[in-house]
């Protein structure tokens, strides 16, 4: 990247002075704007604060975000396109406020799009070589809400290949590394979206989530994030990967930013459920013993440690804790009811079979159009833990035996989750999203995650940001740590605003937050005459991840 547009923050006050002595002679395709915003830990309140007293137009807000972008993506391998319409409507936007048109809660709002959503015009690849040309006619339901409550769509972050891992590692995205640790994974499998934001990208970024997949890179990243009760944000216009276990949802740096995008999400689609004036002091939290690693280790020890310090924190604010140990709550067991790959296959095959954008470049029309052992190109990527799971779903349907047994032990698991609520008067429970530190690159999996309850049930959940754990070498400022929220059906509305509540009264994260070291710079703001092109990495792909193999 180049020092031009990368400056410590330091330097950032003498740099200027230069920049506009010699802002005359520089030509206009490569201008730096003369009064830049700086988005590195923007908010929705901040942007519209700048936008709202001409402070900034929205087309500088958004050329800052490009341009840090531009600079940055390249280290982390977390942005995989930009929407080429990006510019032309943050200048919409800029001639509505001209007009006294300022409408919108997310009016001028940067957001960044896990790419197995449509949102035209750039294609819906789910990470996969043999999805490039998958180009969708229309909006995912949740993008239409986005743009309509006045978003900017920067573009598509990487993801696991079809959302089926944590490792965040594509055909078509390469590895996305952890902004905190480039040695480790950013989670996923909305990686992509979690490292983005973590880097000061954008103010918010969509993910899915079947197992852990929105959880996990909120936690590994530092970021807040919201898996909605089942049936409240719309799925359609989503690839999907299981009809009983996908949710969609959005991660955000800033809890209230994170109620904003709930807010817009949910609009016109799901009831609300208003819930009551539950508050700390006086709320009971159920801690699940079985979702710990008691074993200590380098890896175990710094979540253990996080937890005890948010949970003797949440004490002393008056939250009476209770440790729930029946034995059901136990991830290993519980991931024996996972009914993924029961419906994987039919439900891309009906995504697929849907109308696309016809550009004379060939495409999949379905799962074995893709996943097949012709020995052709190599253009879809599954990781060697996976390859029993693709052989599964190439057979499996939801009319095997093994399907409805599955989905009856999953009601059972529901009516079993409701009575414990219900014995121990809890209002919620908590737990870490993982049950150590987010896995390094090359790891044959995303092991130690306890996202699998939520999505088994569809009950709702929050993750936080609770810390880090201690700085090395590889991690300056230590590697983020998240807590789960797990709370009833309809109390989606109550786990936010209880988050909200723990960071106000600066219960988490505990030490405050931290930008990634890397990402802890001003990138000064270009002027484009067009959005910039950004090209993934293919070639960072672990060689232990062999191309076009299952």
């Amino acid at each position: 990247m180049s020092d031009m547009y990368l400056l410590g923050r330091s330097n950032w006050s003498l740099f200027r002075t230069f920049i506009l002595i010699a802002s005359v002679i520089i030509t206009p395709a490569n201008a730096l704007l003369s009064n830049p915003f700086d988005p590195l830990e923007a908010t929705i309140p901040s942007i519209h604060s700048s936008l709202f007293t001409n402070e900034a137009t929205c087309r500088e807000i958004i050329s800052s975000f490009l341009s840090r972008i531009e600079a940055l993506n390249p280290s982390i391998n977390a942005v995989i396109s930009l929407s080429p319409e990006a510019l032309r409507t943050a200048e919409q936007i800029d001639t509505q406020l001209s007009t006294g048109n300022t409408t919108g809660k997310l009016l001028c709002i940067p957001v960044l799009l896990k790419d197995n959503f449509d949102a035209v015009p750039m294609a819906t690849t789910n990470g996969c070589l043999a999805l490039a040309n998958n180009y969708p006619l229309e909006d995912a339901p949740v993008v239409k809400a986005l743009k309509s409550a006045g978003a900017v769509i920067l573009g598509k972050t990487n993801l696991h290949e079809m959302a089926l891992e944590g490792l965040t590692v594509s055909s078509l995205g390469g590895q996305t590394l952890n902004p905190y640790d480039f040695t480790r994974t950013p989670g996923g499998s909305s990686g992509g979206s979690g490292a983005a934001l973590a880097a000061g990208f954008a103010v918010l970024a969509t993910g899915t989530d079947t197992m852990n997949s929105l959880r996990s890179p909120a936690s590994a990243n530092g970021l807040f994030s919201f898996r909605p009760s089942r049936g409240l944000v719309s799925r359609d216009g989503v690839v999907p990967v299981s009809e009983t276990q996908d949710a969609v949802g959005a991660m955000a740096r800033d809890v209230r930013d994170l109620e904003t995008a709930w807010e817009v999400m949910v609009e016109d689609y799901g009831e609300v459920v208003v819930v009551g004036e539950r508050r700390f002091p006086g709320l009971g939290l159920g801690l699940l013993d079985g979702f710990f690693e008691h074993m200590p280790s380098e890896e175990t020890t710094p979540v253990n440690k996080l937890m005890e310090g948010m949970i003797s924190s949440l004490k002393r604010s008056g939250v009476e804790i209770v440790n729930v140990t029946e034995s059901v709550y136990n991830t290993t067991a519980l991931l024996e009811l996972d009914v993924q790959m029961y419906e994987f296959s039919e439900l891309l095959d009906e995504y697929l079979a849907k109308p696309k954008v016809d550009n004379g470049q060939p495409r999949p029309l379905g799962f074995k159009d893709i996943y097949n052992d012709d020995g052709g190109e190599k253009n879809f990527l599954v990781i060697p833990r996976h390859y029993k799971n693709i052989r599964k779903a190439l057979v499996s349907s939801t009319k095997d035996p093994g399907y409805a047994e599955s989905k009856k032990k999953i009601a059972e698991l529901r009516k079993t989750l409701e009575a414990t609520f219900s014995r121990h008067n809890l209002d919620a429970m908590i737990y870490p999203e993982q049950k150590n530190l987010v896995v390094k690159i090359g790891s044959e999996s995303q092991y130690g995650r306890n996202g699998i309850l939520a999505a088994l049930t569809g009950y709702p959940v929050v993750t936080v940001p609770i810390g880090f754990s201690p700085a090395t070498e590889d991690a300056p400022r230590g590697v983020p740590v998240g807590m789960e929220i797990l709370g009833q059906p309809g109390d989606d509305q109550f786990l936010l605003r209880l988050a909200r509540d723990m960071y106000d009264e600066k219960l988490l994260p505990l030490g405050g937050r931290k930008v990634p070291e890397f990402a802890d710079v001003f990138v000064e703001s270009k002027y484009y005459e067009k959005v910039p092109d950004v090209r993934p990495d293919r070639g960072n792909i672990p060689g232990v991840y062999p191309l076009g193999v299952f």
